[in-house]
Formats: C-alpha cells, sequence, structure tokens
C-alpha cells in the first residue's frame, strides 16, 4: 500500500501539488489521469524519492519513505522514456540491476521469452528499438517482484504483441496482490486494466475513487468519455 497524505510541492512561484491526498491499495491499478502539468509526474517521482516534496507525508507499506531510501526497494519503476548506459549490453545492464539489489530477481527466464530480449542480451543499449527498450524497462520493473509499481506511459513504443503480454502481465499483478500507479493516455488500456481512478489538476485532487463510480458520477460508460467530462466540468 502507498499512502500520500497533504503531499506539496512548489518550484519557484509554481505550486505543482496542492495538499494532495490519495492512498493507492495492493490489488488494484490506480490509473493517474489529468492534463499536462497537472502534478502526475512530480507526484509519481515524490513516491519514488526523486523529488522531495515541500510538505505532507509518504507511506510505503505503513513505512515512512521521505528520507528513507530503503523503501525504494519495494517499488518497480517504469519511467516513460528509460535511458540506459549507451555502451553497455542488455545482458550487462540486467547483471548490474541484480548485483546493485544482491538478488538474481524472480523469473528472470520466463520475463527474457515472455518479452523476445534473448536475441538482444549481446545487444549495445545504443541500437536498441525504442520498444526493445521499455521491454527492458519491464523487465527491470517486474523482475524483483516488488509490492508497489509505478509505471509511467509503459506501453510506448511497444507493439501490439508486447503490449498485450505486457498488459496480461500487470493484470497478474493486481491479482497477485500488488500496488500498481499507473499513467497513460491510450485510455482503452486504462479502461482495460484500471480499477480506481485519480484525477489530477493544477496540483489538485478533482476526482479519486472507482472507475464506476466515475462513470455514474459523469453519466458516460466509457473511461476516455468520462475523464473528458470531468476536465470539461474544471
Amino acid at each position: 500500500m502507498v499512502e500520500v497524505e497533504a503531499l506539496t510541492k512548489r518550484y519557484g512561484t509554481l505550486e505543482v501539488l496542492k495538499g494532495v491526498n490519495a492512498r493507492f491499495e495492493p490489488g488494484r491499478v490506480t490509473a493517474v489521469v489529468g492534463p499536462n502539468a497537472s502534478g502526475k509526474t512530480t507526484l509519481m517521482k515524490s513516491i519514488l524519492g526523486l523529488v522531495v516534496p515541500d510538505g505532507g507525508r509518504i507511506r510505503v507499506g505503513g513505512e515512512e519513505a521521505l528520507g528513507n531510501p530503503a523503501v525504494r526497494a519495494r517499488i518497480g519503476y517504469m519511467p516513460q522514456d528509460p535511458r540506459f548506459p549507451e555502451n553497455v549490453t542488455v545482458g550487462e545492464v540486467i547483471r548490474w540491476i541484480q548485483e546493485l539489489r544482491g538478488e538474481r530477481g524472480k523469473g528472470l527466464d520466463a520475463l527474457l521469452d515472455l518479452f523476445a530480449l534473448r536475441p538482444a542480451l549481446n545487444q549495445p543499449t545504443r541500437v536498441l528499438s525504442g520498444g526493445t527498450r521499455q521491454k527492458l524497462s519491464a523487465l527491470l520493473a517486474f523482475l524483483f517482484d516488488p509490492p508497489v509499481l509505478i509505471l509511467d506511459e509503459p506501453t510506448a513504443g511497444l507493439d501490439p504483441l508486447a503490449s498485450s503480454r505486457f498488459k496480461d502481465l500487470v493484470a497478474a499483478a493486481r491479482d497477485g496482490g500488488k500496488t500498481i500507479i499507473m499513467t497513460s493516455h491510450v485510455m482503452s488500456e486504462l479502461e482495460e486494466l484500471a480499477d480506481r481512478v485519480l484525477f489530477l489538476l493544477e496540483g489538485s485532487v478533482i476526482f479519486f475513487g472507482a472507475v464506476e463510480e466515475l462513470r455514474a458520477r459523469t453519466g458516460e460508460a466509457r473511461l476516455e468519455r468520462a475523464v473528458a467530462r470531468l476536465m470539461e466540468g474544471a
């Protein structure tokens, strides 16, 4: 579980997060949505410890996360635009992360096969396509079986087969009790996976609740239309 309480963040005169409260529960996929510059990235990076908020609290698994780097070991992160050292191979990246973590990881062979990464193991990351980089990022996010997953535009660049397999992996993680926080501009995949929606606008929570509640509130059957209604109303 991830709990965010009264989280604030300001960059100069710009208030990016305005007292955000949210509770991301195990066994749920929460879609964080909102227009550009709504605070989505800052919220997720605060949970990851990549941004230090000005106020508020973050707890991961009941443990204070702020100022506690050890909490990061419980979080698998898949950034929108993964970057890797260009002169190392895919296999070397995996081994470096394993050495850093002090463990091999769970199901490495299965993940290599799932994302068809074996042919790329000896390729330097500089020659990888965007989709293959995304597959490597997915493998690293899931490899150590973390209880929390933060997925930022995870299917960007993935081909239909890899995207389908990735969504199956997310669904299995959700059904296995993991806490999943996900952003995407592809509303159809959020509709397929999300149980709850957190809608941010200019750093404030406009809606936080079940997908069914959002549909009932807006009168729209499709998630994309329901989110659009929220944006119009805001």
